[in-house]
């Protein structure tokens, strides 16, 4: 359960070290979804893997807040993983769950050990590609709610107030080690957002542009997942 209430629940693939991947998902998705579970399965053959589903997503209670109270989200998973016997924390976000690791990592009271964004906004309200501007008929149109429905999400009120972005708060993650991984396909989110974070980070952030990627948890191969997992591995130990 989340600090703020919200009953939330998910997956724990047990690893055999002291090395946890905690896990965050796109919008729209869940746990159970078959890409989502793929990439739980690849990584937890590398280490424990937490997931949960965000609120508003799958079976978790609560409603969506897309990207701002989340955060909470990530900050129970952290702390059930550690509960959980693991005392090396790595939060990995795709898209949305993407935008709130970061915030996560430069925010949050328990703090992981390293960080891996995948596919990330570096901004709110993008709307430069025609999927966003479909997210945001979703979100900001009177029969939005129930199309969101329809696609396994239950949205909560619009924000009062707009949370800080990725962009603005990246730069407080340092010392904590950062990679931001973008794909050149992206039809989501331009590769701007991904330099835009790094350049944030005054170059602290590991950038990855990977070639002929898309966008998150559907577009994450084998070799990338892998990929991600021997950096933590070599960046965590390095925290030591």
């Amino acid at each position: 359960m989340s600090h703020d209430g919200v009953r939330l629940h998910g997956v724990h693939h047990k690893g055999e070290g002291d090395l946890a991947f905690v896990v965050g998902h796109g919008f729209t998705n869940n746990v159970r979804r078959p890409y989502v579970s793929r990439v739980l399965a690849r990584l937890a053959r590398k280490a424990g893997v937490v997931a949960f589903d965000f609120r508003g997503h799958g079976r978790s209670e609560g409603r969506c807040t897309v990207g701002a109270d989340e955060v909470h989200d990530i900050e129970a998973a952290v702390l059930k993983a550690r509960e959980l016997g693991y005392s090396k924390i790595a939060t990995i976000g795709f898209s949305m769950g993407a935008s709130i690791v970061l915030r996560h990592a430069a925010l949050g009271e328990s703090r992981p050990d390293a960080v891996v964004s995948v596919s990330g906004p570096a901004r709110w309200w993008s709307r430069e590609t025609a999927p966003m501007r479909r997210v945001h008929w979703l979100l900001e149109q009177p029969h939005g709610k129930l199309a969101a429905r329809a696609l396994g999400v239950r949205l909560g009120g619009s924000w009062v107030q707009a949370p800080e972005s990725p962009l603005e708060v990246v730069g407080r993650i340092t010392p904590t080690p950062l990679l931001i991984v973008h794909g050149d396909l992206d039809h989501y989110f331009s590769v701007d957002h991904a330099r835009s974070l790094h350049r944030a980070s005054s170059g602290h952030a590991e950038l990855w542009i990977e070639p002929g990627m898309r966008h998150a948890e559907s577009a994450a191969t084998p070799d990338l997942v892998d990929r991600m997992a021997a950096w933590i591995a070599v960046n965590v130990e390095d925290e030591e």
